[in-house]
């Protein structure tokens, strides 16, 4: 079983996700540890609610009417306008994300992005961890997590 081993900064706990439609991300509720209600814009669960997100970026370093299908994140935002810039950016942290080199205007189209899973022991209630990712080169990108007694289906968590 593969490990893998993370180290959390902040954290929140997410009780109970659902969604009014079913599939449906925009419908999504969430019950956490929070004193925001419905709609006040609660971020920070491993839900697809919450980690499927819309970027867009225009100018004249990036490609026109470019959909980009690889994981994104907002600590690869800082490092592709750096590059942009060409700005050099030291390392703080392990936190560093990657150059979205496959929207640049005269970059790569295509980006090996490896979907994973981690699953936990199974505890005596029969439900396990599962945290479904994608890794490109050594980013990791969080899809989303569940607690699950279908760990191994190929939609765990809906």
């Amino acid at each position: 079983m593969q490990r893998l081993r993370l180290q959390l900064v902040d954290y929140f706990v997410a009780i109970f996700s659902f969604y009014l439609q079913p599939g449906n991300l925009l419908s999504a509720v969430q019950i956490a540890d929070s004193s925001l209600q419905e709609g006040q814009g609660m971020h920070g669960s491993l839900g697809r609610d919450n980690t499927y997100n819309n970027m867009a970026a225009m100018g004249p370093d990036f490609k026109t009417y470019f959909v980009d299908r690889a994981p994104v994140s907002n600590a690869d935002i800082t490092r592709t306008i750096a590059h942009v810039l060409g700005l050099h950016l030291p390392a703080n942290g392990h936190l560093r994300g990657r150059v979205l080199d496959e929207a640049l205007r005269h970059g790569d189209w295509h980006v090996d992005a490896e979907r994973k899973r981690v699953v936990s022991d199974e505890p005596s209630s029969g439900k396990k961890t599962v945290l479904l990712y994608q890794q490109v080169g050594r980013q990791l990108y969080f899809d989303e997590a569940c607690f699950t007694d279908r760990p191994h289906s190929n939609n765990p968590c809906r």
